[in-house]
């Protein structure tokens, strides 16, 4: 997952790769020393930066105001050019060096919003970000700066690549915000994003906040592995889980014997900040109806897909359904089997299979009929083994060399920093911080923060990017080091990869660097690398027993993981799929539907008639994080899955596989380093070699068109 401000632009651009023969004994020297790391990405005319992350509350409100007044006073120099002043620098190009130059204290801001220890300064961070997001609102409608753009648009400037694209989506922009409109309409439009603006920060900062600890008996736990009770124990008999903590909340819905206890604990996680976050939706649909409507769109989801590959609302709709219905069969066949099980071991022939049951049958029915126990193979994946070796897969395929140093400032005693390099040239790629285990008040699922965007400086210096996985794997014990289930081994191959498509970038603007393409696509690239835990290969290369480095993982276990993988596909994809179209169906609503819409009711309605029957008294939409920057774009995941099946082909079919370095230099050649900066479509298919295909995804969903 990526996550954004509001203002938020990321990086990528075009560059010759080196040749993929060289030998490894011919590659450059490297450092860990952060002063070296500086020095030598200068003498590749480019330059490599830490935040300077504000240490107080106090702090990160002064920056912000200071980086605003800045921009405005940069905003009034463009509003000032007259006709033969205007240039393609001084307007377009201003405008993303301004966007770049806020987004440096904005990034860092959102980020110790979501991870600073300190609850004052995540709470003062939460402010500067609502000011933010309101100036970036409102830079949308600077009249005088528009007039500016229009103005040297209407000189048909020669323009070609990057800067054509650039000066065309900034046109966008200025339709998309009603520009277009009267002035009256336009103001009613401004007034409208910020308080919506406003909301949906509120709505993020209020998940973040929301906690709740409950207290069981051992008795209560069976079923659960012995050395998570150890993590847990609070007391005597006394075992306390926090149901905002993901992988609590997993290991419950997928250990716990008891029903009861499933039951519970789904209940407390499924109505985490829904006090304060149901009313804040029910604002936040109604603002978004409404501002689709000024704009001349039908609905929000058509608004925020026209930018996306899908283009509109309904072939995104369509796409969920079509997918829905291919897997019917599989799916009625599945609950079957989980049903069965249930049926067996409650000795009750009309049992029915409950939301907070499933996972719970379908581990069962992974172990009877596959022989396969996920826990037990926790074993081999210690987190700092796990993560070294992922390291060294990826340095393998991508040509760099990632090694850690000291940050002269964290955060958190735990966090970690690495510097990025190529192995090949000895150039600076970036840097990354590693935050990865929960804590009181931060952010609660896995994501990627950007920090420091890669772009072309006025200076003419390369601006390297920095970027931050924030994560919440499973906990050291007191003896034992975090140990990951195979599930967040895939976890941390997709999220790194998201930070690679960050610090790879080469684009020349910000706006089209790394992660900023299409929301329906930012996602295939890292569930691509989704497929590199499930190969022998690559997991020999680190995957080991970390009390026995002699055992490895057999292939019989990763072929019966893939049979049971394939064997319960429907119900994975078939509760994707319930996300998705609660999301759409959320952001298809008319202005008199949203404003008499229950979105529970609703949710409720779309979930049991795609999934199941949700758990009565829950409002899992008030704990949906994805409908604040991902709204009306879930479907992505899907979307994303169909594009990542396709491209996984081309290391598949690769001499050396997953390790191909040919293969894994054109993934960095041909999607990584160019990021927005062409047609997403185009990407996808330099880097096939040939048109896209949904044949490899339907394949593995078992649906035969």
């Amino acid at each position: 997952m990526i996550v954004r401000s509001m203002l938020l632009i990321v990086t990528g651009i075009l560059v010759a790769c080196s040749s993929f023969t060289i030998n490894y004994t011919l590659e450059a020297e490297f450092s860990d020393d952060w002063d070296k790391f500086e020095n030598v990405a200068k003498t590749h005319g480019s330059m490599v930066s830490l935040p300077p992350f504000e240490l107080s509350p106090q702090a990160s409100m002064e920056a912000v105001d200071a980086a605003i007044e800045v921009a405005n006073a940069k905003l009034n120099a463009i509003a000032k050019l007259k006709p033969s002043e205007m240039t393609f620098v001084n307007t377009i190009g201003a405008l993303d060096d301004i966007s770049f130059e806020v987004s440096l204290v904005a990034n860092r801001t959102y980020m110790l919003k979501e991870t600073s220890e300190n609850a004052e300064h995540r709470s003062k961070a939460t402010e500067a970000i609502k000011k933010v997001d309101e100036w970036s609102v409102g830079l949308d409608y600077r009249e005088d700066v528009y007039r500016v753009v229009n103005a040297f648009a209407d000189t048909n400037p020669n323009l070609e690549g990057e800067a054509k694209r650039l000066l065309e989506q900034t046109l966008r922009d200025y339709r998309r915000a009603g520009l277009h409109l009267v002035k009256a309409e336009r103001d009613e439009v401004e007034a409208l994003r910020k308080e919506l603006a406003a909301a949906t920060t509120e709505f993020r900062t209020n998940i973040t906040k929301a906690k709740k600890s409950i207290k069981f008996t051992k008795s209560e736990l069976k079923g659960l592995p012995e050395s998570f009770l150890e993590q847990v124990k609070t007391g005597n008999d006394e075992y306390t889980l926090q149901a905002n903590v993901t992988f609590h909340y997993l290991n419950i819905l997928r250990n716990a014997k008891l029903e009861k206890t499933r039951m519970r604990f789904s209940a407390e996680r499924l109505v985490l900040a829904s006090e304060k976050n149901l009313p804040l939706l029910k604002k936040i649909l109604q603002l978004r109806a409404v501002i689709a409507a000024k704009l001349g769109y039908e609905t929000w989801a058509d608004y925020r897909c026209e930018v996306k590959m899908a283009g509109d609302g309904k072939t995104a709709y369509d796409f969920l359904i079509n997918l829905k219905e291919g897997l019917e069969p599989k799916w009625k066949a599945e609950m079957a089997e989980f049903t069965k099980i249930k049926r067996k071991e409650t000795n009750d022939p009309d049992a029915v299979v409950h939301m907070w049951d499933i996972f719970y049958y379908e581990n069962l029915y992974k172990k009877e009929k596959f022989s396969v126990d996920a826990e037990q193979l926790r074993v081999f994946f210690p987190y700092e083994q796990t993560l070294k070796g992922m390291f060294r897969v990826y340095e393998e395929i991508f040509r760099l060399k990632i090694i850690e140093t000291q940050p002269n400032y964290k955060w958190n005693d735990k966090v970690t920093l690495h510097l990025v390099y190529d192995s090949l040239s000895g150039e600076p790629l970036g840097a990354l911080y590693l935050d990865m285990f929960p804590r009181e008040g931060k952010y609660n699922h896995f994501a990627m923060f950007p920090l420091i965007s890669g772009k072309q400086l006025p200076s003419g210096h390369y601006q390297r990017p920095t970027v931050a996985l924030i994560c919440n794997f499973p906990t050291p014990g007191k003896d034992k080091p975090s140990l990951l289930s195979h599930d967040n081994v895939e976890t941390l191959f997709h999220e790194f990869g998201h930070a690679l498509h960050g610090i790879l970038t080469r684009t020349k603007y910000s706006r089209f660097a790394g992660t900023s393409v299409p929301r329906d696509f930012v996602e295939a690239p890292s569930q691509m690398l989704e497929n590199w835990i499930w190969d022998k290969t690559v997991l020999d290369a680190f995957a080991a027993d970390y009390q026995d480095s002699s055992k490895k993982i057999p292939q019989s276990v990763l072929d019966k993981l893939q049979e049971a993988k394939k064997a319960t596909i429907a119900r994975h994809y078939r509760r994707q799929l319930s996300y998705g179209l609660v999301d759409l169906g959320l952001h298809t609503l008319s202005v008199d539907e949203a404003k008499a819409v229950d979105p529970v009711k609703l949710s409720h309605q779309i979930t049991e008639n795609i999934y199941m029957k949700p758990q009565d008294n829950t409002s899992f939409v008030g704990y949906f994080g994805h409908l604040m920057g991902y709204d009306a774009g879930y479907y992505g995941y899907a979307w994303a899955d169909a594009i990542s099946a396709d491209m996984a082909t081309v290391f598949e079919k690769a001499p050396n596989r997953y390790y191909d370095k040919k293969a894994g230099m054109r993934l960095r050649r041909e999607i990584y380093e160019v990021g927005d900066s062409r047609d997403v479509n185009e990407s996808i298919e330099k880097f096939l070699g040939r048109p896209r295909s949904l044949k490899p995804f339907l394949n593995d969903l078992g649906i035969n068109k």
